[in-house]
């Protein structure tokens, strides 16, 4: 048994630039892990300077000054943001209050097409199981109501630490964006000399980070945008709330597109029930959805690292049970980060001895 350990140990570590790429890992992860909470607001700036930070980089090439290069993207940024704060999130949030005061009367509507169906489908559904479901349904909306509650009653603290967002984070940003060399020879100046297997790795997840995080984002807008406009257009109640729901789900592959199709149903079959705008809505959806992921994935994707879906999804619930929110955004690059690695790890060739 201690034969086969060492052996196994020889063969993957026998490398020392090995050893010093899985200790730098290992602190990472922990470093994230543990530390996560309280240096959130860094990594968020960290994420957004790195979305900007190719647009700095492509006007540098058009010969635009380097400070006037990070003053007109950070301008960009702080206007959109100024847009997002004083535009989109009212309007999300005057949305998301109607939809929880008209939750009583969506849930009466449902509970009087319920008791109808014993009577149509005697063979198929009892009056047993019906009431089972009404109830079912009432412990779930009553856990909503005392999870608004909660929400409301502990909302200050919240206030306080969105306006702590909204201060440290342009701030990270801006510096991040402008000392990118400088903070980057500093922790280079850290790393041992001889480092070709960790500046491999880091080349291959640069290009990969970058175009799957760019990518992403440019994505959850035309996804979130297209499904706001078509919405709109049909006059769907909630059309902001439902588009913001349709655009963050395309962060999780597969499953978010499954997901976020029940609560567009639902609202759409209580507004219209089974009529002919439910039907043409609910076609220009699939058309949405399948656009995004048959033309506007492979299109921006396409540089991407192949995984397997298993992986895929194995990496969302491991990332995403760990970091929430962010792990779920970040599995796909964390899983093309361990293929890098575990392709990009040197390996001592094993002799053989030939068969007598």
């Amino acid at each position: 048994m201690f034969k086969v350990l060492r052996n196994w140990v020889q063969r993957y570590f026998s490398d020392e630039e090995a050893v010093v790429l899985a200790v730098l890992l290992v602190l990472a992860f922990t470093a994230v892990l543990t530390l996560g909470g309280m240096l959130a607001p860094v990594l968020a700036g960290m994420v957004l300077a790195y979305l900007m930070q190719g647009l700095v980089v492509a006007l540098e090439r058009l010969r635009v000054p380097a400070g006037a290069a990070v003053g007109l993207v950070f301008a960009l940024f702080m206007g959109l943001l100024l847009v997002f704060m004083v535009v989109v999130v009212p309007l999300l949030w005057h949305q998301l209050i109607t939809l929880f005061n008209e939750l009583p009367g969506m849930l009466a509507k449902w509970q009087s097409l319920l008791l109808l169906l014993p009577e149509r489908y005697p063979h198929l559904v009892s009056d047993e199981q019906v009431l089972q479901a009404i109830e079912v349904a009432r412990g779930e909306i009553g856990k909503f109501g005392q999870l608004a509650l909660t929400f409301s009653l502990s909302s200050l603290p919240l206030l306080v630490n969105i306006m702590i967002y909204l201060v440290l984070v342009p701030i990270l940003v801006f510096f991040f964006l402008k000392d990118r060399v400088l903070i980057s020879r500093w922790v280079r100046g850290y790393l041992p000399r001889e480092r070709a297997l960790i500046t491999r790795v880091a080349e291959e997840m640069n290009r990969q980070i970058a175009n799957y995080i760019r990518g992403k984002v440019i994505e959850i807008i035309i996804c979130g945008g297209v499904t706001y406009i078509a919405f709109v257009a049909m006059g769907l109640n909630y059309a902001a709330l439902l588009a913001l729901l349709v655009g963050v789900s395309v962060v999780v592959p597969y499953v978010g597109a499954v997901v976020v199709t029940v609560p567009v149903l639902l609202i759409a079959l209580f507004q219209w029930g089974w009529s002919d705008q439910f039907i043409y809505l609910m076609a220009v959806y699939g058309i949405i959805q399948t656009l995004d992921g048959n033309v506007l994935v492979p299109l921006l994707f396409s540089e991407a690292v192949s995984l397997h879906p298993v992986a895929i999804i194995c990496a969302v619930l491991l990332f995403g049970g760990l970091w929430g929110f962010w792990g779920v955004f970040f599995a796909i690059p964390l899983a093309t980060l361990c293929k890098a690695v575990l392709d990009a790890w040197p390996r001592e060739q094993q002799v053989v001895a030939p068969l007598l």
